[in-house]
Parts: structure tokens; sequence; C-alpha cells
């Protein structure tokens, strides 16, 4: 079945390793073969966009918000953005929350230890040799979100039921709906 959006913004928040590219990565691929209009931001791809961001406390909150901006002009437009950032403050994401009008935090709470065993990029392993400052987890707090829509724990859950948890949720709040045989 085909499926249309009234259009939000999916927040997915975590660590570094925790899997949330990764499911939001799948959920964008299930969605888009039902033809929902979307739009994909991910903290790697973005970084290209916006070179000169750096990752001192203030960067990185800065960076947040501009692209929190940027999802709700999208969503305005009955997009569904699909936005996966690890966005450790919640200023930054609670200013994004502020600015959209369905905003969806997804906190993919993977413990840090599962996230360092996984370590795809070894970047926990570099910052823990010191080559990486301010790395998140480690030298610089990550404030999880006190009440997110939706909470996930990629050690304890497949990439399959996470998304299925994310588009039941999307569903159940009528931001995707069946799309009339006639769209």
């Amino acid at each position: 079945m085909n499926l249309k959006t009234t259009g939000a913004v999916v927040w997915f928040t975590g660590l570094s390793g925790s899997g949330k590219s990764t499911v939001a990565e799948k959920l964008v691929k299930d969605l888009l073969k039902k033809k929902v209009d979307i739009e994909y931001l991910d903290g790697d791809k973005v970084r290209d966009v916006f070179p000169q961001t750096g990752f001192s406390r203030d960067e990185r909150n800065m960076h947040v918000k501009r692209i929190g901006f940027l999802a709700s002009i999208l969503e305005k437009h009955g997009i569904l953005v699909i936005a996966s950032f690890i966005s450790p403050y919640r200023e930054g994401r609670n200013f994004t929350r502020k600015l959209c009008r369905k905003f969806i935090e997804v906190h993919i709470s993977t413990p840090i230890s599962e996230c360092m065993k996984r370590d795809p990029k070894g970047l926990y392993a570099r910052a823990k040799r010191g080559e990486i400052k301010n790395f998140t987890g480690l030298d610089d707090p990550y404030e999880a979100p006190q009440k997110p829509e939706i909470r996930i724990d990629t050690s304890l859950l497949t990439v399959k039921e996470a998304v299925s948890i994310v588009v039941d949720y999307l569903k159940a709040k009528d931001i995707l709906q069946p799309r009339n045989k006639k769209s």
C-alpha cells in the first residue's frame, strides 16, 4: 500500500555507533518504496554542505539549529523529514522542536558500551588515544532526551523491528496515511 504524509520532522538522536543512521536509512528506503514525499538529512552528509562548522559546544549547537531550521521549512511544504544527527545537547533539539509543527524525537538509546564495541568509524578508539577532542559520550556530554516520543535500543532490537516501531507511531499519529488510488 502506498502512503502519503502530512509532513513532519522525525529527528533521530543518539551516540556515534548507536544505529541511528542505520535505522533512519532503512526507514527512508522503506517509505520511498511506498511513494512518501521524504527528505533525508544525515549528519555526515550535511557536514559537507556546512564544512566550516566546528565541534565546540556552541558550534555543534548552531549546526543543529541550522539543520532544524531547514527541516522545519521542508516540513511546512508537506515533506516528511528524516533527520539523523548525534545532536548531543537538549537546547538544539528543543530549538528545532519549537520550529516544527510535528516533531518526533527518536532517541536511539543504545548503551555507550555497545556503541564503543561497534565503533564503525574507529572514532571511539581515536578519541581514547587523544586524537579527537570533544567527543560526545567521552569528554563531551550527551544530554539524552528526557521525554522522546520514541526510544529505541538497537542492542535489543533488529533494524527491521526499530523501523516498524517508527512507522507504527507515524501511522498512529496520522503523519502517514493510506494514499487514495487516484492520488
